[in-house]
């Protein structure tokens, strides 16, 4: 049976209803309210993806001793010197306005102090408290409010059309549109638009322990790919400490326990009840995410584990009430699963969290394809080789407002531009492959993938099992296009949407360990055990990968220290750095 795309316009087209898609379509709306916007989400708008995930805050500076300076300083030491340093800055100096506009704007009501100012609690890595919440549900409030605003223009949406590839001109100079498949019907549709914004989040759910939905599967990250366009720093996948460990038969399993647990005084204690952090670092459970994490992956390969096999989080030294009050979301979260956390132990593993890595971008949120533009979890380069707690939620709002003011300027006077019908067909013929094959065990395939990840490209790498990682995934991609799907049917058909996932995380998974192979020093959240030194930060790289005829490759390309060298700091001179800027 032939498949055919229909085909729509619109001015913009935004992936993605994050805060990253959302903040774009309300800035689009507000520089031109007479521009036709479209957002397009795999689920439903308001109700999906990762920021409504968002338990911790929001890194901003406002108190008093606090500075965008010392953010940007606590950013770029926290990235280990990879970060972008013009797009850290411009994340913590817009911060500052994003925060405002969130409350005053767009009605979000984050908790206050006593004297009326907006409480900020500590975030590991950080040396001040600028973490701004609503309790330890923070993305809810985000998202309810971003949406409540959308909803109330005429922005159109797109529910339940997953994004499966960015299509180019019929000349190959720009982008012409998306095509998408209505869940629904099953339905091709075809996008066209003169500015499109990919923004439909990372998501590492490649990995056994993983704290994104499971309809994450890094779909923006391998259009990109698809699409010629360079994916920087994709060895560094950031593993949050404290995924709830209850068990293989609950999906809550991996989900995170906020960081505010440990910046308040939690304990982190081995299967033998001892606290061990201290032992790893001086700052103890309040050290950086990679630190902790493989603070407890090394409790785990020793053995002192609990009965699930990951540590325990103490919080009853604090006072069960007060820990009942402060952080009401995770206890109740943790009396779903049957464990205590105001008064009693809860079991906690590493649980694969964040990508640093993504397409590189401008901070204008343009990008090296003509009318496409990038923000959020997306996007590489912000946070270099490990993101703050806080600085996630900031990164999408920020450039996600970015984004839409620059889409409402490029499209001015633009006509949509000819696609590629070739492109089309050939996606379309790609997506239909496993209705053509014998149906298989997906979910055996989905298995393999997580133990390949977890244990030989996750917390502690080596070249032998980064090795044996690329081999794993070269068979298991040869696997998943020799193996169909039962059901022709294509409404709802959940077992197709898992094999286009798979497609995705195992091209993605690819690139992390061809990155992570290529980078022979430990740096942030990739750790070499055959290479544990950090090495010559002075002339520090990053990577740069790209599809280039079925074949990854990989660029090497210096790190350029735009307002601070390594060694130095901002701090010593602000007035100087104000006056520059």
């Amino acid at each position: 049976m032939t498949q055919h795309a229909e085909v729509v316009s619109t001015d913009i087209l935004i992936l993605g209803s994050g805060g990253a898609g959302l903040f774009a379509a309300l800035h689009a709306h507000q520089a031109d309210p007479s521009l036709d916007i479209t957002v397009a989400v795999k689920g439903l708008l308001g109700k999906c993806g990762c920021t409504r995930m968002v338990q911790g805050g929001y890194n901003v500076a406002l108190a008093e001793g606090d500075s965008p300076e010392r953010h940007f300083m606590d950013t770029i030491t926290g990235g280990k010197w990879l970060p972008d340093q013009e797009l850290a800055w411009t994340l913590v100096n817009t911060a500052v306005e994003r925060i405002h506009e969130l409350e005053n704007e767009l009605g979000c009501f984050f908790d206050r102090n006593a004297d009326g100012t907006l409480h900020q609690k500590a975030f590991a890595g950080q040396t001040f408290d600028r973490t701004v919440h609503k309790g330890d549900l923070t993305g809810i409030e985000i998202i309810n409010r971003l949406a409540e605003q959308v909803w109330a223009r005429k922005i159109k949406r797109l529910e339940e059309h997953r994004a499966i590839e960015l299509i180019p001109s019929s000349d190959g100079a720009s982008i012409a549109g998306v095509l998408m498949i209505d869940l629904r019907t099953g339905q091709y549709r075809l996008v066209r638009a003169k500015a499109i914004l990919l923004a439909t989040g990372g998501g590492p759910t490649m990995y056994k322990f993983h704290t994104p939905s499971g309809d994450k599967s890094c779909d923006g990250l391998a259009m990109a790919l698809r699409a010629g366009l360079g994916l920087r720093d994709m060895e560094m996948v950031q593993f949050h400490p404290t995924g709830l460990l209850a068990g293989s038969d609950t999906r809550m399993t991996g989900t995170v326990l906020e960081e505010g647990l440990r910046g308040a005084g939690g304990y982190l204690l081995n299967g033998n009840h001892e606290r061990f952090m201290h032992n790893v670092d001086p700052r103890g459970e309040r050290a950086t995410r990679d630190v902790v994490s493989r603070g407890i992956y090394a409790e785990m390969r020793a053995g002192r584990t609990t009965p699930n096999g990951g540590v325990y989080i103490q919080m009853d030294h604090l006072g069960p009430a007060n820990v009942r009050k402060q952080f009401k979301g995770m206890v109740e979260r943790c009396a779903d699963c049957g464990f205590d956390l105001a008064g009693g132990l809860v079991e906690v593993v590493p649980t694969a969290h964040y990508m640093m890595g993504g397409v590189v971008f401008k901070p204008d949120c343009s990008t090296a394809l003509q009318g496409l533009f990038a923000a959020g979890e997306d996007t590489g380069g912000v946070h270099g080789a490990n993101r703050l707690g806080g600085n996630g939620v900031a990164n999408s709002t920020v450039f996600g407002g970015i984004a839409g003011d620059s889409m409402a300027k490029w499209v001015q006077g633009r006509l949509l531009v000819e696609y590629d019908t070739g492109k089309v067909e050939q996606a379309i013929q790609a997506a239909e492959r496993p209705f053509k094959q014998p149906a298989g065990d997906l979910h055996a395939l989905r298995e393999r993938l997580a133990e390949c990840m977890w244990d030989d490209a996750g917390i502690v790498r080596d070249k032998a099992g980064l090795n044996r990682a690329a081999c794993s995934l070269d068979i298991l991609h040869e696997d998943l296009l020799g193996m169909g799907v039962a059901d022709g049917d294509r409404a709802y058909n959940l077992t197709w949407q898992d094999w286009l996932n798979m497609d995705s995380l195992i091209h993605v998974s690819k690139a992390i360990v061809h990155a992570a192979l290529a980078r022979e020093d430990s740096r942030g959240a990739h750790f070499r055990e055959d290479f544990p030194d950090v090495h010559d930060i002075e002339n520090s790289w990053f990577s740069v990968i790209r599809l280039q005829e079925g074949i990854l490759q990989l660029a090497r390309q210096p790190v350029v220290f735009t307002r601070v060298f390594p060694g130095e700091s901002i701090l010593e001179n602000e007035e100087l750095v104000s006056d520059k800027t």
